[in-house]
């Protein structure tokens, strides 16, 4: 049995990543919602019904417990999916505000990026009013990475423009934490550096993991090495239902997967 991993697209592809290091024995079917992506810019209405049509699909395949590795996708409908697949794990990621406020601000303001949905959820608000007992979070939304990192385009040349126009109004020395709230915006760390280049980065992708794991060992659904099989693909790729076989696609992310693994 597999362990599932969503997101809208590519960015849970960090969160996997994470995941294949803390869970060497486990095999893994990552599924991107390549159709419908970017989340960002669909109602919440339709994000629960992307999102319930892919977990139903990983249930199908007799995935063992899930991960939402999309921040949009947890704010917008973690909850239903766990009322509705009620028998198995379902672990969220959300913004890593606590871990910013309690360990990495170094007495700055935290600023938090993330999607429009994401900024205006309820989620994020809950876990700011819960945390930020001094109002140092800021929030700003983001939505033109994850085109970016879905077309492969990383140049810092590019980026570092658009990055520096998104956050005029944020000042990079008041910051002592940048919060990184999508997990497609893992994969832009180098120009994230140039335009903040003395504060913290973070991100929810190695609490996620950790909890992925903690979960299953409660639910008794870890591998063991006897499980596994030498002839068996460690990953799975999914593309809105579609097995992924096409070899430049596959390429593509095995390219992904070598970046974060070079910015971390």
């Amino acid at each position: 049995m597999r362990v599932g991993v969503f997101d809208s697209g590519l960015g849970g592809l960090t969160v996997l990543n994470r995941a294949l290091d803390i869970l060497p024995e486990e095999n893994f079917l990552y599924y991107a919602d390549v159709d419908h992506v970017p989340y960002g810019e669909k109602t919440r209405e339709q994000i629960v019904d992307y999102v319930d049509s892919a977990v139903g699909y990983m249930v199908d395949e007799g995935c063992k417990a899930i991960v939402i590795a999309c921040n949009t996708a947890t704010s917008a409908g973690v909850d239903f999916l766990r009322k509705k697949y009620d028998f198995l794990p379902i672990i969220g990621i959300e913004p890593a505000v606590k871990p910013a406020v309690l360990h990495f601000s170094k007495g700055k303001r935290v600023l938090v990026i993330a999607t429009p949905i994401t900024v205006q959820g309820e989620k994020l608000k809950k876990l700011i009013e819960t945390y930020d007992k001094d109002n140092i979070v800021d929030k700003a939304a983001l939505s033109e990475l994850v085109n970016f990192a879905e077309k492969g385009i990383f140049d810092t040349d590019i980026i570092v423009p658009y990055l520096h126009d998104a956050l005029k109004d944020y000042n990079p020395e008041d910051y002592g934490v940048l919060v990184l709230g999508c997990t497609h915006f893992n994969f832009f760390k180098d120009s994230f550096r140039i335009v903040m280049p003395d504060t913290e980065i973070i991100d929810g992708s190695t609490g996620s993991a950790a909890y992925l794991k903690t979960r299953m060992e409660e639910e008794g659904l870890l591998a063991t090495k006897a499980d596994s099989s030498p002839h068996e693909e460690k990953v799975i790729y999914v593309e809105s239902g579609r097995v992924v076989t096409d070899k430049k696609e596959l390429e593509k992310i095995d390219k992904l997967c070598k970046r974060w693994r070079e910015l971390n």
